[in-house]
């Protein structure tokens, strides 16, 4: 059994190590180059990060749960555990904090597209705030599938 949980894990991490990458890192700007609608796109790429930051919290959630349960207390002083907490407390923020204030500010913009309106200025401000810790997340993804292998 406990084979299986750290093949869970290992799955859980590469999928959303992966989800990740590829979202933010392939699928999103090839939406934005290929789709002329600007405003269509911001909203696809929204709900693609949406699914992204669910799946994440999930993984994240799991990999916790599954350390603790392997080494009990003395995981948290473990790296790997660090990691994955810093990029889970991320993932909330970015689901919890930040996703549901530019959905707001775009809701109130309406029919206006946000980036047209009064509140532009603020819904670039978080947009670049996001993305700032979107990297983060995903670098520190990259140094947990690294460390992972050691």
């Amino acid at each position: 059994m406990k084979n299986l949980s750290q093949y869970l894990a290992t799955l859980l991490m590469t999928a959303w190590v992966g989800g990740l990458w590829a979202t933010g890192y392939l699928a999103v700007p090839v939406l934005f180059y290929a789709q002329p609608d600007r405003q269509l796109a911001g909203m696809l790429a929204g709900q693609m990060f949406a699914l992204v930051g669910y799946l994440g919290m999930v993984c994240g959630a799991y990999l916790l749960i599954q350390r603790l349960a392997v080494s009990g207390r003395s995981a948290m002083r473990q790296p790997l555990f660090r990691i994955v907490a810093a990029m889970l407390l991320i993932t909330l923020v970015i689901q919890c904090g930040i996703q549901p204030v530019m959905a707001d500010l775009k809701a109130q913009a309406l029919p206006l597209d946000v980036m047209h309106s009064a509140f532009a200025d603020r819904f670039k401000m978080l947009h670049g705030i996001s993305s700032m810790l979107y990297l983060i997340l995903s670098l520190l993804g990259a140094v947990l599938v690294i460390k992972s292998r050691q």
